[in-house]
């Protein structure tokens, strides 16, 4: 079932394979950060986003299943 926050989180997991695959967004030297060529300097940053969408995603993952099971138990209570 795909519901927005599903949407979302499918977001979080494909924006870095799409930020790390497009290389000729970030295949230059400039602009440089404490001597560092943008090329390198880019692909660091993404290690850390990366890590931030996959927490987020882990969060919604988590909170979309409670819900869930919640509405399970609710539906089976009802019976």
């Amino acid at each position: 079932m795909v519901t927005p926050v599903r949407v979302v989180i499918a977001v979080c997991l494909v924006a870095p394979f799409v930020a790390m695959l497009w290389v000729g967004s970030y295949a230059k030297v400039d602009p440089a950060f404490i001597g560092i060529p943008f090329f390198y300097w880019y692909q660091m940053l993404w290690v850390v986003i990366s890590t931030a969408l996959t927490m987020v995603a882990y969060q919604l993952w988590q909170r979309d299943q409670r819900a869930r099971k919640a509405e399970q138990v609710r539906g089976g209570a009802g019976r």
